[in-house]
């Protein structure tokens, strides 16, 4: 459990996620995130110097890569070092948990946590064959590979999302009930002139020579009905899952300080106080994917000492509804209590910074609720999870 580990209030941001081949499509994904950051330290009136490690969260490489963490750093006006951390669509939790060890332990005060991917354009990778008959090549499409095969099990993503299905009991007609559930959820964060996003997102700026494009919403959201979704055909035959109750790739970057108790009192915009509580983490059995975030979840829930009953805000990253559907059947979790205002379901995933993007919606949403405990987890390549706790107020 953490005592020393937080994260200032209002010292965090997404910006909008944007559709795969959008307008996201041809940036840089580490230049974008280092210049978005840039601006949001300085939109706040915060002193980035202050930033003592910079923790670069991020699942597909861009030119550059190899200094990522420092090019980052540089971009922001920072001479300081650091770090990539690389867990699939886990990627910020462990982050985050990562930036949080070492406030925690005392190895430094202040961390700044970049997560970003870019799934649009993934690259291609030839490495040599010296088997290859005539100089053939292995290679490698990143992204859609790797979403369709796993080398442990020779599976895809979306089979292990329908084991998990048949497995649970889970019907077409349970699938799309909760994935409407989670659009309207959606649209409950856009109400009001989208007041809630507000609270937390960021706008990106593409500056060419003529002109700056601002982009203030997310890109990519598709209008749903009931009806719609049960017009949808499965994209396994027989299997409960259609292009409605499964996610999308998009890009998209977010930010987050973390930092001790007193800077943070310091930092928040309002006196509202987050720690961070816990972590856990879990490896289910092989090609069942979305079954692993129930057990990541039970040991951040023990080590903090509280029940699920204790959380105030449930956000699961779900790139299949079975996720949702799975970790409410086996923690006992009524579904509307799960992903209110959003879900990478409905406004798509990037991988690196997807999970704080939930988190971040996890601690307005407990402000709103007047604090408590917030809980942000989700699934990862290779059948594993992680997941985190914070407190709010």
């Amino acid at each position: 459990m953490f005592k020393n580990a937080y994260i200032p209030y209002g010292g965090y941001f997404s910006t909008p996620f944007c559709k795969w081949q959008g307008s996201l499509q041809n940036e840089n994904a580490i230049k974008l995130a280092a210049d978005t950051s840039k601006r949001f330290f300085e939109a706040k009136g915060l002193d980035s110097q202050m930033i003592e490690f910079l923790y670069l969260g991020h699942t597909i490489i861009q030119p550059g890569s190899f200094f990522g963490a420092s090019w980052a750093a540089n971009e922001m006006g920072l001479n300081i070092p650091g770090m990539a951390v690389s867990h699939a669509c886990a990627t910020s939790t462990n982050t985050i948990y990562t930036a949080a060890m070492a406030v925690e332990t005392g190895n430094l005060s202040t961390a700044y946590c970049m997560m970003f991917d870019k799934i649009s354009n993934a690259p291609h990778i030839v490495w040599p064959n010296p088997q290859g008959p005539g100089g053939e090549v292995l290679s490698e499409n990143v992204n859609m590979d790797n979403i369709n095969r796993d080398p442990s099990t020779g599976f895809g993503m979306l089979t292990t999302a329908e084991n998990v299905a048949k497995e649970g009991g889970f019907t077409r007609e349970e699938a799309d009930e909760v994935t409407l559930m989670r659009y309207e959820q959606y649209a409950d964060a856009l109400a009001n002139d989208r007041a809630f996003q507000k609270k937390y997102m960021f706008p990106i700026e593409l500056k060419s020579r003529k002109s700056t494009l601002v982009i203030s919403e997310d890109e990519g959201v598709t209008a749903t009905t009931r009806e719609g979704l049960e017009r949808l055909r499965p994209v396994a035959e027989g299997g409960i899952h259609t292009f409605g109750s499964q996610t999308h790739p998009a890009d998209g970057n977010t930010g987050m300080i973390i930092t001790t108790k007193q800077k943070a009192t310091e930092l928040s915009t309002e006196k509202i106080p987050v720690q961070v509580i816990s972590y856990g983490f879990n490896r289910t059995k092989k090609a069942f994917m979305p079954a692993a975030p129930a057990g990541a979840v039970q040991m951040a829930l023990d080590n903090a000492g509280i029940g699920v009953n204790d959380l105030v805000a449930i956000k699961n990253h779900s790139p299949f509804i079975a996720n949702d559907l799975h970790l409410g059947k086996a923690l006992g979790i009524e579904q509307s209590r799960i992903n209110n205002f959003g879900t990478s379901l409905v406004f798509g995933h990037p991988q690196g910074p997807t999970i704080a993007r939930l988190l971040m919606e996890g601690i307005e949403e407990a402000v709103i609720k007047g604090g408590g405990y917030v809980l942000a987890c989700g699934c990862a390549a290779g059948d594993s999870a992680a997941a985190i706790i914070v407190k709010v107020g």
